[in-house]
């Protein structure tokens, strides 16, 4: 079915359940003096990246409808910086204010909105009005500020937005696709393929494909619909929503991930895929496999492999964390390359093939990273640290290196000033994905648990998890769980692992 009709039934949709949220919403709204309306803040507070996400309201449901025709294929090929797509959705977004809101905004980048309705009501698009300027009525505008890295959809509501209110914003947009880059230059977010799309969006890149509160402080559950041409797979997050829909050429793959999800972590990834046989961990866990069928020989023999031992993988972190957080796994492998691998909630995208240690390491994120993630992007090596540390410890139990082999064998050789010189515990938002991160941080935990024990070590990781899921913490909440599991003062041990310039010696 073509957006156009699609848009139009949403819209009306939208228009009746959201006149049932504000009543609802005006009729708890509390008593007492007036609210003073503010704007939300154009930011979620990250020092790192001070226009991602948003203030002044919570998100609680994403629902994504988008319809994808990949590039058409040429000979001689395009190259891939030029190839392009057509991305044309429709957003439901479904969110409470946390303060008395004039206005807000959604991260959006590289999209053109056509239509915008706010609880049934549509709001008018214009040209970003000079600051102070008074905007009559709802209303809605766009900056796209590339050297600035501020692409901001502004949402103005009329009538305005009381703190707790829920409210439904309905956004059409659509646009080319092609091949975004993050601070660093880095492939990421609605990466344009031949055959489809890679989508891999840590840490801010969710934004060049859905109108999104673009930060891991804000998280929600999703629902997919994503329709491409027929032949072609279409894997998102959670579990299928029944099986997929042809007509007309096209076909639509409908997927539900209730579970609380950051928004770096979503994918919609497209391409020709085939999907392997599902399986289950010892647990119950549906393990659901999309390979790409360009890949054959022996990256394909070990892609499959790798990803036969998942369900052992998930008994054994579940040994170790605590049960599995969310309804499924699975992986989607990708012939296509943005030269890494990402833990997307659920569903984890690999480029070429799955080595092992990388399938470990990106299972145990979903524990260390996605359950729990860091407050800001300066707390990563929560993330990084944990998921390098916990290969070690499957690496271990599969019957290979051990974990103080590990540590030992990253630890011993001699490195250069500049390695022991960067602060782990706040890299820069330049350093996010630096190998310390992930090898000094995997140092870190083991270093950590020879000098707590064991049995306070894993108590402590299971209280964290359990305390912070479906949420965020930081470093500092972090030592706090440590320091009460094990009776010991660590501020001194954190200090020379996270943040002294050299390499740790004592501790």
């Amino acid at each position: 079915m073509g957006s156009l009709v699609r848009t139009s039934r949403v819209l009306v949709a939208a228009g009746l359940a959201a006149g049932v949220l504000a009543s609802v919403g005006a009729a708890a709204a509390p008593a007492g003096p007036g609210p003073r309306y503010t704007a939300g803040a154009d930011g979620a507070g990250d020092a790192y990246f001070p226009l991602a996400g948003n203030g002044g309201y919570d998100v609680t449901h994403y629902d994504l409808d988008i319809d994808y025709v990949p590039p058409v294929a040429t000979v001689p090929p395009t190259p891939l910086s030029q190839i392009r797509g057509r991305l044309d959705g429709v957003a439901t977004i479904d969110l409470v204010a946390r303060q008395d809101l004039d206005r807000f905004n959604l991260d959006l980048r590289g999209m053109t909105v056509s239509g915008l309705a706010i609880n049934g009501k549509r709001a008018t698009g214009i040209e970003p009005p000079a600051d102070g300027v008074e905007v009559e009525g709802a209303a809605y505008w766009q900056v796209q500020d590339d050297a600035n890295r501020r692409w901001e959809l502004t949402v103005q509501p009329r009538p305005k937005l009381k703190a707790g209110q829920p409210a439904r914003v309905v956004v059409t947009y659509g646009g080319e696709t092609s091949r975004p880059t993050d601070i660093e230059g880095a492939l990421y977010g609605w990466v344009t393929t031949r055959d489809g799309a890679m989508v891999v969006s840590e840490p801010e890149g969710s934004m060049t494909w859905y109108p999104v509160n673009d930060h891991q402080r804000d998280k929600a559950s999703y629902s997919f619909e994503i329709t491409v041409p027929a032949g072609k797979t279409a894997v998102a997050n959670g579990l299928p929503a029944g099986e997929p829909v042809t007509a007309d050429g096209e076909t639509t793959w409908s997927w539900e991930a209730p579970d609380q999800q950051a928004s770096y972590l979503t994918t919609a990834s497209v391409g020709d895929f085939v999907r392997r046989p599902v399986t289950t961990s010892a647990s119950g866990v549906p393990i659901l496999d999309f390979v790409d069928a360009k890949i054959t020989g022996n990256a394909l023999a070990n892609t499959n492999t790798n990803l036969a031992l998942q369900a052992r993988m998930i008994d054994f972190f579940e040994s170790r964390f605590g049960p599995y957080p969310f309804n499924s796994y699975g992986s989607i492998v990708d012939n296509d390359s943005v030269g890494y691998a990402l833990e997307t909630q659920t569903r984890p995208v690999y480029s070429g093939q799955a080595s092992q240690g990388t399938v470990a390491h990106e299972l145990a994120h979903q524990w260390l990273g996605n359950a729990v993630s860091p407050d800001t992007w300066q707390h990563i090596w929560l993330n990084e640290g944990w998921a390098t540390y916990a290969s070690w410890l499957w690496a271990e139990e599969n019957g290979g290196t051990t974990a103080q082999q590990a540590f030992a064998s990253w630890y011993a050789p001699a490195r250069t000033a500049a390695y022991w010189a960067l602060p782990i515990g706040d890299p820069g938002p330049l350093g996010l994905f630096a190998t310390q991160v992930y090898n000094r941080g995997a140092g870190t935990l083991h270093a950590l648990r020879v000098k707590v024990g064991d049995q306070a070590f894993f108590a402590a990781t299971r209280e964290w998890l359990e305390t912070y899921d479906d949420s965020t913490g930081t470093t500092d909440d972090f030592i706090a769980v440590f320091e009460e599991e094990s009776g010991q003062d660590l501020s001194a041990f954190f200090h020379t692992w996270l943040f002294a310039p050299e390499k740790p010696t004592t501790w």
